[in-house]
């Protein structure tokens, strides 16, 4: 526990993410993601809305943790984002709950933003590997990162789930503040692909391995989808998998949150940037259907597994 010790040090002058506060959060105090000391999920259970190769027939093991330091004009989860849903667990109970969602027949453990916990979810992730937990670990965030925070992860975490939202400043400072997120977000993808390397799969499919990067496409900035998917197949090309996503679900508050798009994504559009991708030679890429704009697909965050 030496070790855990001394990586909660580091919230004492907090700087996981790249808002950098460096407020001391071991003396209580909360910075942007709006948590403290100690680890606060709001849901562990199956879930089977992730990518096929992730979700596969039993389930993805999918801890929600509570807070985020984005905070999304268009957030489809900002009851626990916010810190509103949640309860405090420890180290040692994320630990048996990882081992719950296995017995539940979880194909993998699926950390939902979880990074700015990342001292205490290392210690929960020890421990469950030193009692015999073998199954895939999933960072699964929104792609604004620390890269020094995400070399601590190395060798713990299988497979990177993260968001690329925006690549203009001027949309990312309009709907969450971040106007350096293209700049962070490039350099934490550039740290998580070296940790996992190319895609490995198990005799059914299932990822072992790598990064999926996932995309929102959102109303009204169908050229900044563009510009991003160009620089994910420049950069990467197949050897990761790009999620292109359709399921933009207008905020149920948008009175209060003007900049964010107030209608779904337009069908056609979406089927321009699919065009667009297979152009561009990607062959490792996830698609939607239609009618995934519903809050139907938004878990309820009513503390089940915690």
């Amino acid at each position: 526990m030496a070790d855990y010790r001394n990586l909660m040090n580091i919230l004492e002058n907090c700087r996981l993410c790249p808002r950098e506060c460096g407020i001391n959060r071991i003396a209580g105090a909360k910075g942007v993601c709006g948590m403290g000391p100690e680890i606060s999920a709001a849901r562990a259970a199956l879930h089977f809305w992730e990518e096929p190769c992730i979700s596969g027939t039993n389930g993805s093991g999918a801890v929600f943790f509570s807070g985020c330091s984005l905070h999304c004009s268009f957030c489809q989860n900002e009851p626990v984002s916010s810190g509103r849903a949640g309860r405090i667990i420890s180290a040692e109970r994320l630990s048996e709950i990882f081992f719950e969602l296995k017995s539940q027949g979880a194909h993998n453990i699926n950390l939902v933003t979880p990074t700015h916990f990342i001292p205490q979810i290392t210690a929960a992730l020890h421990m469950a590997k030193e009692n015999g937990l073998d199954l895939p670990v999933i960072c699964n965030c929104s792609g604004y990162e620390n890269v020094e925070a995400l070399r601590i992860w190395d060798g713990l975490i299988d497979i990177y789930l993260p968001d690329l939202k925006f690549y203009s400043s001027a949309i990312s400072k309009m709907l969450c503040a971040a106007p350096d997120y293209f700049e962070k977000a490039s350099a934490a993808l550039t740290e998580m692909f070296r940790q996992t390397g190319e895609p490995q799969f198990d005799k059914d499919g299932l990822m072992q391995k790598g990064m999926i990067v996932r995309h929102l496409m959102l109303p009204g900035h169908l050229f900044d989808t563009r510009r991003l998917l160009s620089y994910l197949c420049d950069t990467y090309g197949n050897k990761i998998y790009i999620s292109l996503m359709n399921q933009y679900t207008p905020p149920a508050s948008a009175d209060t949150k003007p900049d964010a798009p107030d209608h779904p994504l337009r069908e056609n559009h979406y089927e321009a940037m699919v065009r667009y991708l297979q152009e561009l030679g990607q062959v490792n890429a996830f698609i939607q259907g239609s009618g995934t704009d519903s809050e139907s697909f938004i878990p309820p965050f009513d503390l089940t597994g915690i």
